[in-house]
């Protein structure tokens, strides 16, 4: 079982998303997060510790973790998904690339 961390700015869409999209997958753990001190359910080391992959929406997501958590991402596989901030929570288009993006970095396809 790996856990997986999904991260975007805000926690609103595309992050919730990703979580929502994987959640019933058997082989993995999922949880979601922002970047950002507004956001719905922001970041913490704990989250960080628990993740065994982690998925950002954007480079300056990957930046602001290494930022904020540099230590604790030493071992960390990090990803970064290029998707830009156009999508809402669970938009079709955003369904299909997180099935598509994810599914091929862990070599597994979405339920």
């Amino acid at each position: 079982m790996k856990n997986l961390l999904f991260i975007c700015s805000r926690n609103q869409w595309r992050s919730p998303t990703g979580e929502q999209v994987w959640r019933t997958h058997p082989e993995v753990s999922v949880r979601s997060a922002g970047t950002s001190p507004k956001a719905r359910r922001t970041a913490t080391a704990k989250d960080i510790q628990w993740a065994d992959v982690i998925f950002v929406m954007e480079e300056k997501h990957k930046n602001r973790l290494k930022a904020q958590f540099t230590r604790l991402l030493d071992y960390k596989d990090i990803y970064v998904l290029d998707i830009p901030d156009e999508y809402q929570y669970m938009d079709e288009e955003l369904i299909e690339i997180m099935k598509q993006s994810v599914g091929g970095y862990l070599g597994i396809a979405a339920i």
